[in-house]
């Protein structure tokens, strides 16, 4: 907790002042984020440092994997969906971004099967990913090669996942909302964006 609050004092006394203004602005008119990125929660994955965005500019919901599991309203416990459903039919977003990354422990754990640990509910969050696991498998690559597959399988089913949530389905049809899928690369920094052809490619520097 000591290196928090000597991280808060520095924020307060070098960026604090600097960033006033906009805070006082956000307090006043509220948040108007025109993008929602689902990321992991991984702890080397920022998505604010990674796409050098100021406050209020990005809605984040960051779980294990970077997961959207399909539309399913029950009593169940939704925080990804209802995390969405606020930034998508209350702040109206008009871009979601899922960022995957590399060296990912859900998917590795999906692959290989949860560290002992985490297994209260690591396997059942990551059953959501089953069909990004069997293509894995189906693809016959190499350890390291599956798994950076698999990851990249993971962005493309939560956008899929995406599409099955009606309010979302619609604003894509009308053409107001746009899906993309993301990869970051950690020990690279090389940010990659999920093209019409189903490949990530690197975006140029």
């Amino acid at each position: 907790m000591d290196e928090l609050i000597s991280g808060y004092k520095r924020f307060r006394e070098i960026a604090w002042p600097e960033r006033k203004q906009v805070f006082e602005q956000l307090a006043a008119r509220g948040q108007k984020p025109e993008t929602l990125v689902i990321a992991c929660s991984d702890s080397r994955v920022d998505p604010q440092m990674i796409f050098n965005a100021g406050p209020g500019e990005m809605f984040i919901v960051r779980n294990v994997a970077n997961l959207v599991p399909p539309f399913g309203p029950d009593a169940n416990h939704h925080g990804t969906s209802a995390a969405i459903e606020f930034a998508v039919r209350v702040l109206k977003v008009k871009n979601i971004v899922v960022m995957g990354h590399a060296q990912c422990g859900g998917v590795s754990a999906l692959l290989d099967g949860a560290p002992p640990g985490a297994r209260d509910f690591v396997p059942g969050w990551m059953e959501i990913a089953e069909p990004a696991r069997e293509r894995a498998m189906a693809s016959n690559l190499p350890p390291a090669e599956r798994q950076r597959f698999c990851e990249q399988c993971c962005v493309q089913l939560s956008l899929e996942n995406l599409h099955s949530f009606p309010w979302i389905a619609e604003r894509v049809k009308a053409g107001d909302l746009t899906l993309n899928g993301a990869y970051f690369g950690v020990a690279t920094g090389q940010l990659e964006l999920l093209g019409a052809d189903g490949r990530f490619q690197c975006v140029p520097i």
